[in-house]
Parts: C-alpha cells; structure tokens; sequence
C-alpha cells in the first residue's frame, strides 16, 4: 500500500535525506520517499502495519529535526 503525507515545518535538505534514510530502516516499509521542495512524503509499507509504521516514522522524523511533523494529506 502506498500513502502521501505532509511533513510540516521541514526546513533542511540534508535533515529530509536523513529522514528518508531511517524511515527506510523501519520493518515493514517497502519503498520511501521525502520531496523536499513539495514537504511531501511517499510511503510504501505493508498495510496490516501501516498505522504502526506511520508511528515510528512520526518518532524518527521528529528525533532529526524536532519541529517537523508528518500530518495527513
């Protein structure tokens, strides 16, 4: 399965690379990606543990650049 978020108040290029790097890493994720001129983020991950999956990478995300968050689309 296949989502789009929103990563508000991303503010560095480097910190997205970070981001989709870790994300990357969590169990269960197929495919990631950070846009980072659009702040958009593209998660494929297996659906039965997406809402887990969507956790952690909220935990990740946050751990590299603290005022970032990802919100629904």
């Amino acid at each position: 399965m296949e989502k789009t978020y929103k990563i508000k108040n991303l503010e560095c290029a480097h910190c997205a690379l970070k981001m989709e790097r870790a994300l990357g890493k969590i169990s269960g994720v197929e495919n990631v990606s950070i846009n980072f001129m659009t702040q958009k983020l593209l998660i494929e991950a297996e659906e039965d543990k997406f809402s887990d999956i969507i956790d952690m990478a909220r935990k990740a995300v946050s751990k590299i650049e603290k005022q970032a968050e990802i919100v629904q689309n």
